[in-house]
């Protein structure tokens, strides 16, 4: 029997896929490879814009905007306190990294993602006021400061001197054996 994924699962491989492509995939053959219909792949797009990703439609199909333009990505597992959230977010907007999401992977819920789309220290400041005046905390508290973030930039070197950072700063978390791809 094939595998049915949840709505969050099935539109992180709809962004997976858009990722990796260097051309736009039709409706179709996203709803093919998730076992949907094109219309429920309408319905992921639209809910994956809302969430900020910017993805394209264009008559051959749908790509992600950011892929198409020479960007390339990386996700990398960090460590650290609520205190240091602004901190680690604006080391890596000035240089250059644009922090797409941010990832935790919970042992009782699984994976749970959310947009972030922060590409400037005014988008960091809008971001920690946000969670300053509400009465959430990061998303990082429910996994004890470890967490997942996919950053975009214009090279592989930008996202090398990020990593780099990340690693000089104590932020960088080793990859357990079961969260290596």
């Amino acid at each position: 029997m094939e595998k049915e994924w949840t709505g969050t699962e099935r539109r992180k491989i709809l962004l997976t896929m858009m990722q990796q492509s260097q051309t736009p995939i039709s409706g179709t053959n996203l709803g093919k490879s998730t076992g949907v219909s094109r219309q429920v792949v309408v319905q992921d797009i639209a809910l994956l814009r809302t969430e900020g990703y910017p993805i394209r439609s264009t008559p051959k199909g749908y790509y992600l905007e950011c892929a198409n333009q020479s960007q390339r990505m990386r996700t990398f597992k960090v460590c650290h306190t609520n205190e240091q959230v602004e901190d680690e977010l604006n080391a890596i907007v000035d240089l250059g990294g644009t922090v797409l999401d941010v990832m935790v992977n919970h042992r009782a819920y699984g994976k749970m993602t959310a947009a972030l789309n922060i590409k400037c220290r005014r988008d960091v400041r809008v971001f920690v006021e946000n969670i300053c005046s509400g009465k959430s905390t990061p998303l990082l508290n429910v996994t004890s400061g470890y967490h997942f973030h996919t950053v975009s930039a214009d090279s592989e070197a930008i996202l090398d001197e990020i990593e780099q950072m990340l690693c000089e700063k104590g932020y960088l978390a080793e990859l357990l054996p079961y969260e290596k791809e």
